[in-house]
């Protein structure tokens, strides 16, 4: 009678660790108003406070994705390795 005990891939992994970085990026970006609190460069007369906020939405945007595309392939990675444990 031995029982195999359930293996559990860790919780912490490096790829959940880039999903993370890649949703506090904007955050981050966003709340360090000194870093854009200036008018110059301006961008096609625009000033660079709101051009810099608005290449901010493209950035978060293509971030947030890459994080979904990510944790999806996380979740079924998770999946298969528990239905190949569930198997033997």
């Amino acid at each position: 009678m031995s029982e195999t005990p359930e293996v559990r891939p860790p919780v912490v992994t490096p790829v959940r660790v880039i999903i993370g970085l890649c949703l506090v990026a904007p955050f981050a970006a966003m709340l360090w108003v000194g870093s854009y609190g200036k008018t110059d460069p301006a961008f096609i007369g625009i000033p660079f406070f709101y051009w810099y906020q608005m290449l901010w939405v493209v950035i978060s945007t293509a971030l947030t994705m890459l994080a979904y595309k990510l944790w999806q392939r996380d979740q079924s990675a998770r999946k298969a390795t528990q239905d190949e444990g569930a198997t033997r």
